[in-house]
């Protein structure tokens, strides 16, 4: 119905700009009362934002003012009232309450569990239901949101064509002691996806440049604070291409994905007590890298006029710095030349930089299967991880795809996995095989980074984690 003259328009708090001076309705929950004398403070949300309402007792009918000084914590409601700017509000703007109608009051008996003060973290996760209704929790959301808007914004305005992999697979990226195995048709076994990759590599084949975007699933049981055992991610895949373009692809998606959340969610941020200066470097023009890398002529897609050059350092250099870190004493444990880079490695080295680090060319030893090696160093894999900064850590893995049928069919024998589960995957080396790359970029890594949080579990709506699947 369209409001007229005596029929307030419908808002919501982040739309009040626009109304300044009007009286509008809201529909929410009341976060959160306080009251002085003949004057309540109540403070409104509705998803959006949240707003502070003034209710002097002279101003409105006894019953509105009586009904919201009794009236409990995230009770639903309606309120009715005119905005006005204010520079010492949070938003810049209050509500004048005129009227309010409660849709449904929460129990004086059974008032809402989670209250303004301290809680711990597993009450918290066992409430997360409504754990989510906070103002920080729902900013931490509507970033996440963002952030996959604008993941796939990028592809979508670059060329990319979206092709979904299947979630049910008879073999992995892998190998199988980190995935969830579940029971399939005549006794055959099945795994949730642990990624996309493999399929996505035959619709690159046949489409050029293609992304999956997705859940995923590993079994791993882990406890640190960057792991789920379900968590999304989006995948690119680019025949053509090589590691080079790859790693300018992965610089040019990011500050793409960095410069989206900047723009609509700095109030956001604010909420959740992120330093967005931190942020800002990224989005620093520099000297973008030479075109005419191998493979894929760089412009091929768009980096942006933005984009910042993100520095880039070979496992060796990498292993380096640890070695320095570790004899001046900034370092627990040394980092073992030839093994992977743990928590505490990637934590050091990205803390080193104001902007995401990319580490290239690994030992291929202790990379997968498919990686193709470097042909200056087959030691080497053709590979890249890209550490966010402020000791984040990895964010994105990626590499060139082996495209010798050959070479993949021993390396298939080598890691002890199934020949016949991956015949398929050999026929893209059999038909038309090109030079192919792509990676994948974990979302709940890129929330926990860019808000600023100590724990992906806050990264999710209902986080599934080693010792939790409640709610």
């Amino acid at each position: 119905m369209e409001p007229n003259a005596t029929t307030p328009a419908v808002a919501t708090i982040a739309s009040l700009s626009q109304h300044e001076g009007q009286t509008v309705t809201l529909r929410g929950w009341l976060y959160n009362l306080r009251a002085s004398g003949k004057l309540l403070f109540p403070i409104f949300r509705d998803g959006t934002g949240t707003i502070q309402g003034i209710v002097p007792k002279a101003a409105v009918p006894e019953a509105v003012f009586e009904t919201l000084k009794s009236l409990t914590l995230e009770s639903s409601l309606s309120v009715t009232g005119k905005v006005r700017a204010d520079s010492r509000a949070p938003s810049g703007y209050e509500l004048d309450v005129e009227d309010v109608e409660v849709i449904q009051r929460v129990p004086d008996e059974t008032p809402f569990p989670i209250q303004l003060k301290e809680a711990g973290v597993d009450f918290l996760m066992e409430h997360r239901h409504l754990w989510l209704r906070t103002p920080r929790q729902s900013a931490i959301l509507r970033v996440r949101a963002t952030i996959m808007r604008a993941a796939a914004e990028y592809f979508d305005t670059n060329g990319f064509i979206r092709t979904d992999p299947p979630i049910l697979t008879p073999n992995a990226c892998e190998g199988t002691s980190e995935l969830f195995e579940m029971d399939y048709f005549d006794d055959d076994k099945a795994y949730l996806t642990q990624s996309g990759q493999l399929y996505i590599e035959a619709t690159a084949l046949a489409l050029g440049k293609v992304y999956s975007f997705g859940p995923t699933f590993r079994a791993e049981k882990s406890k640190t604070r960057r792991h789920l055992t379900e968590f999304w991610m989006i995948e690119p895949e680019v025949a053509y291409a090589g590691l080079d373009d790859i790693m300018d692809l992965a610089e040019a998606f990011i500050t793409h994905i960095v410069s989206r959340v900047l723009e609509s969610h700095r109030a956001d941020l604010k909420v959740i007590g992120r330093d967005v200066t931190k942020l800002e470097p990224i989005l620093t023009a520099q000297a973008a890298p030479e075109p005419g890398a191998p493979g894929l002529a760089s412009e091929t897609w768009d980096r942006g006029a933005t984009t910042a050059k993100f520095p880039r350092l070979s496992y060796d250099e990498a292993h380096a710095m640890l070695e320095k870190a570790f004899a001046e004493g900034k370092l627990e444990n040394p980092h073992q030349y030839g093994d992977d880079f743990g928590s505490p490695d990637e934590t050091y080295i990205s803390s080193q930089f104001d902007r995401p680090v990319m580490v290239h060319r690994y030992p291929a030893a202790i990379k997968a299967f498919y990686m193709q090696p470097d042909p200056t160093d087959p030691s080497k894999a053709l590979c890249v991880d890209v550490l966010a900064p402020e000791g984040y850590g990895e964010i994105i893995g990626g590499s060139q795809r082996v495209d010798s049928y050959d070479l993949l069919k021993s390396r298939i024998e080598e890691h002890n996995l199934p020949l016949a589960a991956f015949q398929w995957y050999l026929d893209l080396r059999k038909y038309g095989s090109v030079p192919h790359a792509g990676f994948g970029m974990g979302i709940e890594r890129v929330v926990a980074w860019l808000c600023g949080l100590d724990h992906v579990r806050e990264t999710i709506p209902f986080a599934r984690t080693l010792n939790r699947i409640y709610p």
